[in-house]
């Protein structure tokens, strides 16, 4: 099933710049609006991840149709566990936002959300999440545990699968590369 294609005006965006990177936006390229598109783009972020030494996971947050935040895993070269990209892209986010709350928003990321991410997620009340490759070893949103079971105040509605293979691939030629 083929997702019809809207025309949508994107402003042009660039990472934080705490996000060294390249990740750009045309301005009134058609495009669709789907899970698959910005998952596409997440994707990209996620490979300049890898290129850069990092384990490849990119994140969007998108609101309203808008990207207003896009990051990808920095915890190598930042040298702290605290660079993960939805970490990243939430904090992107309420800084453009002007608030913790992030509301009318997705998340879209190339792999499960860790429970520490989890748990931002669920702190600043993003109401969808959107994620490509489970991960089974930390996975918070239904792999190794999920978040939502627990009486924490909110429960994210969770997408998963979204180019599943393409995300998992990415992960796997990293890490495979890293073991030579």
């Amino acid at each position: 099933m083929t997702a019809p294609i809207a025309h949508v005006t994107f402003i042009i965006i660039s990472l934080h710049p705490r996000t060294k990177g390249s990740f750009t936006v045309q301005k009134n390229h058609p495009t669709p609006t789907t899970d698959i598109h910005y998952m596409r783009l997440a994707l990209e972020l996620a490979r300049e991840a890898a290129a850069d030494g990092e384990v490849p996971v990119g994140a969007l947050i998108v609101q309203k149709g808008e990207i207003i935040a896009a990051a990808r895993n920095r915890r190598e070269k930042g040298k702290s566990a605290l660079l993960h990209a939805e970490l990243e892209a939430i904090g992107i986010a309420c800084e453009k936002l002007g608030g913790w709350r992030l509301p009318d928003c997705t998340l879209y990321v190339t792999l499960e959300p860790c429970p520490m991410c989890a748990g931002a997620i669920v702190n600043s009340r993003i109401p969808r999440i959107v994620f490509g490759a489970g991960d089974p070893r930390a996975g918070a949103f239904g792999s190794m545990l999920d978040l939502r079971n627990y009486p924490l105040g909110h429960k994210p509605e969770i997408t998963r699968g979204i180019l599943q293979e393409e995300c998992a691939a990415l992960l796997r030629d990293f890490f495979k590369s890293r073991r030579k």
